[in-house]
């Protein structure tokens, strides 16, 4: 048994003991990360720099529960000096000149990143095969997607090369993810954790999200990560609660909705089973179970209108990278030419078509009918989102509709309602910012599946809370680790 099998409160305790080095623990996790790159492909890059910053660490007094632990990091955050590419050709050669402050924070908590992970380009895609990086494979079975964007961290996670990585998302980066690699995927409220130095995709649905092997984890990063910062204005300047102190895994007379017709949408009937087998252990625990509906209508618009708000907004924040304002030229015969040319080169053909779609969406002639529309609709989705979290404490989600599909299939049925709502329900989470907590539930078939709770603004300890029973209850899927690697 190795210490990185561990959680990072366990992990904190052997330190904190003496039983291992900061600098044992970070040239374990570099050297796993290194032996399973070949069979996974989720770093972009390794910091071999980690292991003299580890060695630095030895002997100091431990002042946080990150203190000594290594992590992974999206390669879609600033590191000051060091390779941040969002795996595009358009930042292959980019080095940032600040810190992310994700990044400063853990920096300053004494945690130590070994690596950058690999991601959709940019954070547009959903499978971790999109990206001039390779593609990232599922540790359980390395013929199957690990799920995307935040593909390398979730698979870095999963296959025990690291306790805790960083991630981003903007419709389910993190959470279906986490489902399909069997490990805990958080993201918290729109505003609770700065996004300063994240790379925008949509800025009105990007969040810094992660994965851990334990909901307690996820409250320690949470406590590390949260608070105000005068770099992001939609930063919120709620303060920071204590959520390891207050974590309470009680479930008796807690309140849960389900919403009918998303568990009804799911494609694959195993996945349905694990999720009813899951709500009748809440039900023995004492918990409230309330049935909630939305209008087919709107949930099958929530990946249509996704596409259109997410293409324009990553349109708009993407417009600098030309090669004049920003990024590698390419040489062209005159200033239009040579835009063209760079971008043709730096972007793949799946982001070109959604920043294609995106501009098509922000013409004049087209606002009112595709981009304004989509945003009335996306209000009326939050309307009965809130509508059911008045009556409850949390929704409670299947995380995925299906097991992670391999590589080789193909999914055609873009219009089925399997796909239009089983694969994309969780987006409504970002659509109204609210704190998502993807935990594993169960296997289908030898892979994981997983639940996830949806809470209300700015109520995280309530969803870590009940996402801790829920954990609790499940015991035996607790911090699972697949097979590294294919091994």
């Amino acid at each position: 048994m190795s210490y990185l099998d561990l959680s990072i409160e366990e992990i904190h305790k052997a330190l904190v003991a003496k039983q291992v080095l900061p600098s044992e623990l970070v040239s374990e996790a570099y050297d796993r990360a290194q032996k399973y790159q070949k069979d996974l492909n989720a770093f972009v890059s390794f910091r071999i720099q980690a292991l003299k910053e580890a060695q630095n660490l030895d002997g100091k007094e431990i002042t946080n529960p990150l203190f000594g632990i290594p992590y992974a990091m999206k390669d879609n955050y600033s590191v000051k000096g060091e390779l941040s590419t969002g795996s595009s050709n358009i930042l292959k050669d980019y080095y940032p000149v600040y810190d992310a402050t994700v990044v400063k924070k853990l920096k300053e908590a004494g945690a130590v990143s070994i690596g950058k992970t690999v991601l959709d380009e940019l954070g547009l895609g959903g499978t971790g095969t999109n990206g001039n990086t390779g593609v990232v494979k599922n540790p359980w079975a390395i013929e199957r997607i690990s799920g995307g964007s935040s593909a390398g961290s979730a698979a870095a996670v999963s296959a025990g090369i690291v306790p805790f990585a960083i991630g981003s998302d903007t419709g389910d980066s993190v959470r279906k993810p986490a489902a399909y690699c069997g490990c805990v995927g958080f993201k918290p409220s729109w505003g609770r954790i700065s996004r300063f130095g994240l790379f925008p995709f949509a800025t009105s649905l990007d969040h810094v999200a992660y994965f851990t092997r334990t909901v307690k984890d996820a409250a320690y990063l949470l406590e590390n990560l949260a608070g105000k910062d005068p770099k992001d204005m939609t930063c919120s300047i709620k303060p920071v609660e204590q959520y390891v102190e207050k974590l309470n895994p009680e479930l008796k007379g807690k309140k849960l909705a389900i919403i009918k017709s998303i568990n009804e949408s799911l494609g694959n009937p195993l996945v349905r089973t694990n999720f009813e087998q899951v709500l009748l252990k809440l039900k023995e625990a004492g918990v409230e179970i309330i049935e909630e509906d939305i209008d087919m209508r709107l949930l099958k618009a929530i990946y249509p209108i996704y596409m259109v708000i997410s293409s324009s907004e990553a349109t708009s924040n993407n417009a600098n990278l030309d090669g004049i304002k920003f990024g590698p030229r390419e040489k062209g015969t005159d200033f239009l030419d040579s835009i063209i040319k760079t971008r043709t080169v730096g972007f793949s053909e799946l982001v070109k078509r959604r920043f294609v779609f995106g501009g098509y969406c922000l013409a004049k002639e087209n606002q009112k009918e595709l981009l304004l529309r989509a945003q009335k609709i996306r209000r009326l989705i939050v309307n009965e989102v809130q509508r059911i979290l008045a009556k409850c404490e949390a929704i409670f989600l299947p995380a995925t509709g299906s097991i992670a599909p391999k590589f080789t299939e193909k999914n055609d049925e873009k219009l089925s309602v399997a796909y239009l709502i089983g694969e994309n329900h969780l987006a409504i989470g970002n659509f109204a910012g609210l704190p998502s907590l993807t935990l594993p539930s169960g296997f289908v078939d030898g892979l994981p599946v997983g639940v996830n709770i949806m809470g209300k603004a700015f109520e995280e300890q309530e969803v870590l809370n009940i996402s801790l029973g829920i954990e609790t209850l499940l015991a035996r899927y607790k911090g699972q680790i697949a097979k590294r690697g294919g091994e």
